[in-house]
């Protein structure tokens, strides 16, 4: 196992490119088994998420070749229709398999999901929806058993926004027999990517980025080259690093479009942001300003930004209010932050966040993907040298973070031990 050594309180400036995204790249890597022909992925980071998911695929007959940061994905011949608990159990977004074999295949097993443990995130969403499409689905030991003849179109209203949901259904509806409307979809960015690639493949797809989509089946795909866009979660985490360390950096490749409210928060909370075209430029303020948050389904704050924005907050002027509407879980990296001397206190699914002058480093373990990329920001921005276990996690999503990191001037190493 490994873990970072972080010597806190270096400044941080310089440029820095932002990866792809990997909530993106795994949905579109997902929609290859829906094509019988190779399908060229650009901007793929290279991730444990990415390996997991190519280890899944290829269980069920798809080639895959890579090239630097391209993947090739040949599913001309579907081999099986299985997706095993050893591979499922590492990685939630392995569902999203679910939709596309049975619209290829008319049957898929897959087991039930594990990933990060932030909350039940149950999958009855598109199980719902896959049975409104004609889907017979069954539950046995530990797997959703799914057939059909033919895909049926339907209406299919989620009651919560699910963006896995959104995908899958929108998968599985390309290649159902009529029309198909998903209401209360999913808004954000990398559902839209997903509705572009497959309208590229050759689906008729109507309404991405609304809340009403309309899918009408075909009968074939064609293979397609994507490119994979930025990943917004990557960007705001290098931001907030940044504003931690009093530093000034831009991200290069980035989408602010992506990132309104984000960006809008930190401006608030002191930061100076210019954006220009596909980049970005961040300085930190002359002191940071308690900011409330509340979290909520995109063009909200994402869930996903939530414990970086904390560290952040940690060190901000006063008090502020961050409520996580999203995960009931999501807290997690709390105790470790208290650890390293942060004020917080929990009240249900709000966090009470006093500012101090700094946080003190400090032996911690993350507990999830995006409560270790708080705890390197808390790392960054500490006095004394922070030891971050567990750092697994934090390579499930985040491509290279601590040479990225290392680059802009931080003092971060990784060494052998921990947990």
């Amino acid at each position: 196992m490994e873990k970072l050594v972080i010597n806190g309180g270096k400044r941080l400036s310089g440029k820095v490119r932002v990866s792809g995204s990997k909530n993106a790249a795994l949905p579109l890597m997902a929609s290859s088994i829906l094509v019988p022909g190779e399908i060229h992925l650009k901007n793929v980071p290279h991730l444990n998420d990415i390996k997991t998911m190519s280890k899944l695929l290829s269980s069920l007959g798809i080639r895959i070749a890579e090239d630097e940061n391209e993947l090739i994905l040949d599913a001309s011949n579907i081999e099986d229709f299985q997706a095993p608990y050893e591979i499922v159990k590492t990685m939630r977004a392995s569902i999203l398999v679910l939709g596309p074999l049975l619209a290829r295949e008319g049957k898929a097993k897959v087991s039930l999901p594990g990933g990060c443990a932030i909350g039940a995130r149950p999958v009855n969403l598109h199980l719902k929806g896959l049975e409104k499409l004609g889907v017979d689905v069954k539950l046995s030991h530990g797997y959703i058993d799914a057939k059909v003849k033919r895909l049926k179109g339907a209406r299919i209203h989620f009651d919560i926004s699910t963006v896995t949901g959104t995908e899958n259904i929108m998968m599985a509806a390309t290649y159902a027999k009529g029309t198909t409307i998903l209401e209360n979809a999913a808004l954000e960015p990398e559902v839209v990517e997903l509705a572009k690639a497959l309208k590229k493949m050759g689906a008729k797809i109507e309404g991405e980025g609304t809340k009403e989509m309309t899918i009408e089946g075909v009968d074939a795909l064609n293979p397609i080259s994507y490119t994979v866009i930025p990943d917004r979660i990557e960007a705001g985490t290098l931001m907030v690093a940044a504003g931690v360390t009093g530093g000034e950096v831009t991200l290069l490749d980035a989408n602010p479009l992506h990132m309104e409210v984000v960006i809008e928060k930190l401006k608030e909370a002191g930061m100076v942001i210019k954006e220009e075209n596909n980049q970005i430029n961040v300085k930190a303020g002359d002191k940071i300003k308690s900011v409330d948050v509340k979290t909520a389904p995109y063009p909200g704050f994402p869930t996903d930004m939530q414990a970086q924005f904390m560290v952040m907050m940690c060190m901000a002027d006063n008090v502020s209010v961050i409520s996580e509407t999203i995960f009931e879980n999501r807290f997690m990296h709390v105790l470790e932050l208290l650890r390293m001397g942060a004020k917080i206190h929990i009240e249900g699914n709000s966090a009470i966040v006093k500012g101090i002058k700094a946080l003190s480093g400090a032996k911690v373990m993350a507990t999830d993907l995006r409560a270790s990329a708080s705890l390197v920001l808390a790392g960054l921005a500490a006095e004394g040298t922070t030891e971050l276990l567990r750092i697994y996690h934090l390579d499930r999503g985040y491509e290279r973070l601590d040479q990225k990191l290392s680059i802009l001037g931080a003092d971060i190493r990784r060494e052998k031990g921990g947990l």
